[in-house]
């Protein structure tokens, strides 16, 4: 499910699911053990990245409508947690956006320290209500956090998928590149951040993103049960059951 790969002093995280890396609870525990053995080994920084063409489809869904409401907590519950891991890395984190990237896969860029996507037909953004769910504050906040308050509302009111020269706009990623390059421009960005004064650096990371270790501190007072009542909406599910039924329709 994840591709382990050292570069000198930073571990990339490859997420390889087939066909469209999407996120279940096997490769939501994967990720974040993998965080934790990177900087167990001492790693200086990281990059999440994908294969050509996707980052991530996001949730497994198929998969999330078969699983009872315990099943569907326990899942959501992890992916909150990964986001936690993400916010709480004591290291920078790179996403290397190397595809599309809608609904969690976009969530999990957030969480990183900087974005770099691939340039063309690729698109990204919180699609949730599109789908019939609600994005709660600890996921919008991580959005307004980066793009700013009346855009971030826009993005998620609507759920827009947006291309990746409006990503690059809006400040929803840093940077964008050619698609066999966006691993590389991640580790550049990486390398360069981790010349700086380590103590310097790590310290002033961590002031800056104050607003992601508060809101992620505990994870029980996370509003997990309210966005499973939302999951279990009638009207969530229905969307969510004809959006499955064309996935299947599609070659």
């Amino acid at each position: 499910m994840l591709n382990v790969i050292k570069h000198d002093a930073i571990t990339e995280i490859q997420l390889a699911r087939p066909p469209v890396n999407a996120l279940n609870l096997e490769l939501l525990r994967a990720i974040q053990e993998a965080l934790a053995d990177a900087v167990r080994d001492d790693a200086r920084g990281m990059v999440l990245s994908g294969t050509q063409g996707m980052f991530s489809a996001g949730v497994d869904v198929p998969a999330l409508l078969t699983r009872d409401r315990a099943g569907v907590r326990e899942f959501w519950r992890e992916f909150f947690a990964t986001c936690a891991a993400l916010a709480h890395s004591p290291i920078p984190v790179a996403a290397s956006i190397t595809g599309h990237s809608p609904a969690g896969g976009a969530v999990l860029s957030l969480f990183c320290d900087y974005r770099v996507m691939a340039q063309g037909p690729y698109r990204i953004g919180l699609n949730e209500v599109q789908v019939g769910l609600v994005a709660p504050d600890c996921i919008q906040m991580a959005l307004r956090r980066i793009v700013g308050n009346y855009r971030a509302e826009r993005l998620l009111v609507s759920g827009t998928l947006i291309d990746a020269e409006q990503a690059l706009a809006c400040g929803f990623v840093d940077e964008l590149t050619s698609v066999d390059e966006v691993t590389t421009r991640a580790l550049h960005w990486l390398n360069e951040t981790l010349a700086l004064p380590r103590h310097a650096m790590l310290a002033t990371r961590q002031i800056a993103r104050a607003d992601l270790l508060h809101a992620y501190a505990d994870m029980d007072s996370l509003p997990i049960d309210a966005f499973i009542d939302g999951f279990f909406h009638p009207q969530t599910q229905a969307t969510l059951h004809e959006l499955v039924a064309r996935l299947k329709k599609k070659p």
